[in-house]
């Protein structure tokens, strides 16, 4: 093998590194903005967290905020409705888990693991259905709670599915008061 030969090869090794090097930059600049585009866009993460007044309500009222583009259920409970929710047996539930942000994945779906403070008096939820993410109506089905009309999904008084085809509880969002009347919904950045 002379001289020349082994100068080919490398040049031919340096075309092969250049082709796959350019390769991979443009195939990179390609997929770049396939992926850059499911990031959250700008006023979805202007909205990651936000203050809810509710010293307008009074006990038995309910206020739905938009949040992440979904409805929020913010409730000023009884102390009737507290008792209803309390004196469910947990064996009677379809859905045992508290499904709450602010709590351990595993709770159970007590009703003081739901509520928004120790009282019980305020109960925040996602106000979508987990059957197929309708919005229920509230104070109403065979619970008093909330009723999903398109399916016939029944809620109690603490959110938690009671019959009908939805399988989960709704889900409690991270929240907590920052002063009296302020709720804020997600976490403080």
């Amino acid at each position: 093998m002379s001289h020349a030969d082994d100068y080919e090869g490398t040049r031919r090794d340096f075309i092969y590194y250049a082709a796959a090097g350019a390769g991979t930059v443009v195939a990179g600049a390609a997929v770049w903005p396939l992926v850059n585009q499911m990031n959250p866009s700008a006023d979805v993460l202007a909205l990651a967290s936000i203050r809810v007044d509710v010293s307008g309500l009074q006990p038995g009222s309910q206020l739905t905020q938009l949040w992440q583009g979904k409805p929020v259920f913010i409730r000023y409970r009884t102390p009737e409705e507290i008792e209803a929710a309390r004196a469910v047996d947990l064996s009677e539930l379809p859905d045992p888990v508290a499904r709450n942000d602010n709590l351990d994945e595993a709770v159970p779906a007590t009703d003081e693991n739901r509520a928004l403070g120790e009282s019980g008096e305020w109960l925040v939820m996602m106000g979508v259905c987990t059957h197929f993410g309708c919005v229920p109506v509230g104070e109403a089905g065979d619970f008093d709670g909330w009723f999903c009309p398109c399916h016939g999904s029944h809620y109690d008084t603490s959110g938690r599915i009671r019959s009908g085809p939805a399988p989960e509880n709704l889900p409690v969002p991270m929240a907590a008061f920052v002063d009296e009347t302020t709720i804020l919904l997600g976490e403080e950045a």
